[in-house]
């Protein structure tokens, strides 16, 4: 099985209504066959059309797996449930966003916006500064994914106490990484109680290779997971949620580019770890992370100096892989049948109420959002690599707010959830539009 990234240009979809539908037609129109999308966003977009970046999969028949559900399937919710206030947080994978972009550097956004609300959902990319992991009490860590899929009411969360988390380590020929990753993984169970029935090491370990795109994004491509899929099938029923940790190749010189570049260079490894994770929870239904290995001791042992703070966290850490375990320990579980959605206990896209993005990210969370009609709100100052006008969306009225950071993004939340219009706090005071 092979996961690559294709790049498309797609019409721009009627502004009236269907987006996602038009878009789903476009992709099934332009895109090879044999290739089935497991992750989408629009890198740029004018009044002509939108620049999309796919991340596909190959070969799934041949690995005996089924084709997922199209991540373009939605479901209209019916009802937005008022009885709990729950935010979903996105910072995207590999855009070089200013606050989000490094090493779980938006984990303070997460806890101050946890204090908002009743839920914080969010994704690895939020939280994970890896061997630190900060999400809030309230908060729910949740896979690229699986999120898209709430979003487009297609799955739900089923909160739980705790998980079994199946540690899946790629062999590596210094033993010595691998072990690092067992004793994180023991330091785990001993700290803070993790649920580990196994440690399984793949040999040989699935190829991971980290690229940018001509957006400037990260992504890359990723060989021979069939390896990993045989543990998921065999173990199936003696785990809730999967932690992987394999090498990811990179350039020698992008590690110390990366340090000493103030923050400038684009973070190379998340991008294509969310296409690994993304195809594992879209086959198997189950809640996953990727942590890097180190390649070898002489790229382990390079002393980068004093960093920027916002990638203090990956200078210090030797496994990656802590912050992993931790979110996967309550990690939600997936719900997809129907019967079990209308349970009381389970998240749906009904139970949001708004969803927080850094300005111009548009992808399928907010191309849900919009047609949920689940309030959308922009933060200017998490300034990143996507290049979309969101105005040029038909949004609902007030659906749409655009804020200057996220200390204000904490006030229109706030607004909302009391059921005040958050321009009401601000003055000038517009007068009442009269029409006669």
């Amino acid at each position: 099985m092979l996961l690559v990234e294709q790049e498309l240009r797609l019409p721009s979809p009627d502004s009236d209504i269907g987006v996602l539908g038009q878009l789903k037609a476009a992709v099934s129109r332009e895109l090879p066959s044999g290739l089935t999308p497991i992750r989408f966003v629009v890198t740029a977009s004018d009044s002509s059309g939108y620049d999309c970046e796919l991340g596909v999969a190959s070969g799934l028949q041949d690995a005996g797996l089924s084709d997922p559900p199209s991540i373009f399937e939605f479901t209209r919710r019916q009802i937005e449930n008022v009885d709990k206030f729950n935010v979903v947080l996105i910072v995207p994978t590999g855009i070089g966003a200013e606050i989000g972009g490094h090493a779980g550097d938006a984990a303070p956004v997460a806890r101050l916006l946890g204090k908002c609300c009743d839920k914080l959902i969010t994704h690895p990319n939020v939280v994970n500064a890896s061997d630190i992991n900060e999400i809030p009490d309230n908060g729910l860590y949740v896979e690229g994914s699986v999120l898209c899929r709430l979003l487009m009411g297609t799955a739900g969360l089923s909160p739980t106490r705790s998980n079994r988390v199946l540690v899946v380590l790629g062999a590596h020929e210094d033993n010595c990484f691998v072990t690092d990753a067992i004793n994180s993984v023991n330091g785990a169970r001993a700290s803070y109680g993790l649920r580990c029935p196994k440690i399984i090491t793949v040999d040989p370990s699935m190829q991971m290779l980290a690229k940018y795109t001509s957006s400037g994004a990260a992504a890359g491509r990723v060989e021979d997971i069939d390896g990993l899929c045989r543990v998921l099938d065999e173990h199936r029923n003696e785990f809730d949620a999967v932690a992987v940790s394999s090498v990811i190749d990179v350039p020698h010189d992008y590690h110390m580019e990366y340090f000493l570049g103030e923050g400038k260079m684009v973070n190379p490894w998340g991008g294509v770890e969310a296409m690994l994770t993304h195809t594992i929870s879209s086959l198997y239904n189950i809640p996953s992370a990727h942590s890097p290995m180190f390649e070898n001791r002489e790229i382990a042992n390079l002393d980068p100096g004093i960093v920027d703070p916002r990638m203090a966290a990956e200078a210090v850490s030797v496994s990656f892989l802590q912050c992993t375990l931790k979110g996967l320990q309550r990690s939600p579980r997936i719900v997809t049948d129907r019967k079990v959605l209308e349970q009381p206990s389970v998240l749906t896209a009904e139970d949001v109420s708004c969803l927080v993005i850094p300005d111009g990210c548009l992808g399928l969370p907010t191309l849900a959002a919009l047609e949920q009609g689940i309030p959308v709100i922009a933060v200017r100052e998490n300034r990143n690599l996507m290049r979309n006008d969101l105005t040029r969306l038909s949004w609902a009225p007030d659906q749409l707010h655009f804020v200057e950071n996220y200390w204000e993004a904490a006030g229109v939340i706030a607004a909302m959830k009391a059921g005040i219009a958050p321009e009401s706090v601000r003055r000038p005071l517009t007068y009442a539009n009269i029409e006669a």
